[in-house]
């Protein structure tokens, strides 16, 4: 299993944070996960806030298409984003059947 898989339009990412970092960013495969490290603590939903904001920008979505559908208080977290419409690299588009 991969870090993500497509439903439908839908790219559903698998995700380990890692708060309290000195940068904010994608490090790269962890297991089955995709590592991602932000500056924020992880208080008061501030670091999901800042994943958040990075996806957004990343995928070139609002972050309102973008839902974390489990982990709030865990590091590792499943994110639903609704048609990015960017990939970064290590994420290959849906295929077309």
């Amino acid at each position: 299993m991969s870090f993500y898989h497509w439903e439908g339009e839908d790219l559903i990412l698998f995700v380990h944070v890692q708060p309290r970092a000195s940068h904010t960013g994608i490090v790269g495969e962890h297991g089955e996960k995709l590592k991602v490290k932000i500056t924020a603590a992880p208080v008061d939903g501030k670091a999901n806030a800042q994943v958040l904001k990075l996806f957004s920008k990343l995928f070139g979505v609002a972050k309102s298409q973008i839902i974390l559908r489990s982990g709030i208080t865990s590091r590792d977290k499943c994110f639903c984003i609704h048609s990015p419409k960017k990939l970064p690299d290590l994420i290959l588009p849906v295929s077309e059947p």
